[in-house]
């Protein structure tokens, strides 16, 4: 086995061992594997060793860029240390990779079918310069050359030889991934059943020999279920009006607009009296037929709409038809593992067909694959992962943290609540003086989260007049580059200390790595539970039905999970020193307790401030 590092932690050799084992038995492995456990090594290293030996292809799916560059460097270590050859391929999104003008903004549904007339019709330069009468061109085969000559092999550096020789980087990659031992790329492309089938076409590879590395696994039920859902929108509909009519298809057109006025009807009729008390929105369940029943010769329908996005596409790269064709197509499928709800949010109605079960996306890659490993810092409990994604020939593993247990205090601070029901200003100034007593006895940078956007403004009105260091606001609206000027200015503030304001489930929540010891703390205000919505009320019932564990699989588990992603911004190596908060009463109640990992070693306490002054005075 080649290990990217001279040494192996203890925890990190456990953890080498089972996934030798899964590979060898060709099981799955669900691994709890905390933060700085170092699981992209433990995963690829005998998961490559296995591959190489059995004529396998190792896929690390992940679903952020930063991920695909820690794989990249690791097999790059590999190379290094033990002087071998490992062909790898970065591969992301196929839009991302075009040098088209002006096709990122596309639906990925409305790029795709863009690309497909542009290569169809010899619209494209790009492409059309890779081969030359159905063999690899010239130019290709150079690029390929240096390519695979280059110690940088990520979609950057295919993006960059492509734009230099004018050649479509996606099909570069593509070539370059029928060769590769490894395939970084997004769960999509296996998962998204009519992705998977061409893209291992194209790269010959099959899916019964390969071993899929699943990386901060945690999201994949909820990317399974986004995968077979469809939405349709008032809005979606008179857009697809008005295009049917540029391109002269009256009769569609009228047809069009019957079914957005029969649809507002039926809305009318069906929301009335339905607001929901939580989310103060209008939803109700649907059936098939009181969409079926609005649209004569449904199929027949379909079929023109088709015809009609396909004139659109010759003229214009996006069709609004298109989309409206195929969330009909979609309407027509399953009524088990899915639900029909129509709801009216902020004036507009929204018609969807969700997916309620993820394993309908991702049984089919369990029982074919060799291998899956899913892996993540937050896959407690793992049996509810085996069971959502009908994960069997499995084994689960939970590995407690690398570090010195010394160098984190975890507290449950039990003396005030988010709960919905217990919201009003007096409970909004009580968490604003705590969050103040607090971020002001850290000595160094805070990270909060929010629940919500509404509730971290609406405290942070009083905490900022209280709170005594410099304070930053995540923007959802700031584009990956400022995001991370931002994050370089709040980190710099590590000496005198500042605070930054976030959300549970922004991009700050999962996703921020602070250099060296720039996070002194990380405080979880509330818990980010879902609004418990009709599709959240259906999800429940779903999984009562199928597992008996329906409010823990649809309500409680996923909200403990954001907050332990949250959590997991603190500590990131084994020299860092910080301290984790739970600020809710009902982080204290023993269902909410049970769910956190014990290796946290929760302390629960109301003297919250002599904790964190001896914590930090030891440091």
């Amino acid at each position: 086995m080649r290990f990217p590092h001279e040494f192996i932690r203890p925890i990190q050799q456990d953890m080498i061992k089972d996934v030798l084992d899964a590979v060898s038995q060709k099981k799955h492995l669900i691994c709890h594997a905390p933060t700085g456990l170092g699981k992209t090594a433990a995963s690829l290293a005998p998961a490559l060793a296995h591959a190489l030996q059995h004529g396998l292809t190792v896929f690390f799916l992940t679903s952020r860029h930063t991920q695909h560059k820690i794989a990249l460097d690791t097999i790059q270590r590999m190379r290094e240390l033990h002087g071998v050859s490992i062909r790898v391929a970065d591969i992301i999104g196929k839009k991302w990779m075009c040098l088209q003008d002006s096709v990122h903004t596309l639906r990925t549904r409305d790029f795709m079918e863009y690309c497909k007339h542009l290569r169809e019709e010899g619209n494209c330069s790009f492409y059309s310069r890779v081969r030359d009468k159905g063999k690899v061109s010239v130019e290709a085969q150079k690029a390929l050359s240096d390519l695979a000559s280059s110690a940088d092999q990520s979609t950057a550096e295919v993006y960059r030889i492509g734009k230099r020789a004018s050649l479509c980087p996606y099909e570069l990659s593509i070539l370059h991934a029928k060769e590769a031992d490894v395939i970084i790329s997004d769960y999509y492309y296996l998962f998204s059943p009519g992705i998977r089938q061409n893209f291992l076409k194209k790269i010959g590879k099959e899916l019964s020999k390969s071993i899929i590395i699943v990386d901060e696994g945690h999201n994949l039920p909820s990317r399974c279920r986004e995968l077979l859902t469809q939405r349709l929108t008032a809005s979606m509909l008179e857009r697809a009006e008005k295009e049917a009519a540029k391109y002269q298809f009256n009769e569609s057109a009228s047809s069009l607009a019957a079914m957005r006025r029969k649809l507002g009807l039926l809305a009318a009729s069906l929301l009335k009296g339905s607001v929901h008390s939580y989310t103060k929105n209008e939803e109700v369940l649907v059936e098939k037929g009181h969409l079926t029943s609005l649209i004569q010769n449904y199929d027949e329908f379909i079929v023109s709409l088709l015809f009609i996005a396909e004139e659109a596409r010759s003229h214009q790269k996006q069709s609004f038809v298109a989309g409206v064709a195929e969330f009909l197509e979609s309407w027509l499928g399953p009524d088990e593992g899915y639900a029909r709800i129509l709801e009216r949010k902020e004036q507009n109605l929204i018609l969807s067909y969700r997916c309620l079960d993820p394993s309908i996306v991702s049984v089919e890659v369990a029982e074919e694959a060799h291998s899956v490993i899913l892996m993540s810092g937050t896959l407690t409990p793992t049996s509810m992962f085996r069971d959502l994604l009908s994960f069997r020939r499995c084994d689960e593993r939970v590995y407690e943290s690398p570090f010195p247990r010394e160098n984190r205090k975890c507290l449950v601070v039990p003396l005030t609540t988010t709960q919905y029901a217990k919201r009003n200003d007096e409970q909004f100034s009580q968490i604003a003086m705590l969050l103040s007593a607090m971020a002001n006895d850290i000595p160094g940078n805070t990270a909060i989260f929010f629940p919500s956007y509404f509730m971290r403004d609406r405290i942070a009105r009083e905490f900022e007049g209280m709170c005594i260091r410099t304070i930053f606001r995540e923007d959802p609206t700031l584009t990956s580059q400022e995001k991370q000027d931002m994050i370089a200015r709040f980190a710099s503030y590590q000496k005198h200390g500042a605070v930054l304001l976030g959300v549970s489930t922004g991009s700050f929540g999962e996703g921020i790595d602070l250099p060296g010891d720039a996070l002194k703390a990380v405080i979880v205000v509330g818990l980010p539970l879902e609004r418990p919505s009709l599709e959240i009320q259906q999800l429940i019932s779903y999984y009562d039905r199928r597992f008996g564990r329906g409010w823990d699989y649809g309500y409680v588990f996923p909200a403990i999970t954001k907050t332990l992603q949250n959590a997991g911004r603190c500590i990131r190596s084994e020299t860092d020193r910080g301290m984790i908060i739970f600020l809710d009463e009902r982080y204290a109640w023993p269902r909410y307790l049970s769910c956190l990992p014990k290796d946290l070693h929760v302390e629960v306490t109301r003297a919250f401030q002599p904790r964190i002054r001896e914590f930090y005075r030891n440091a």
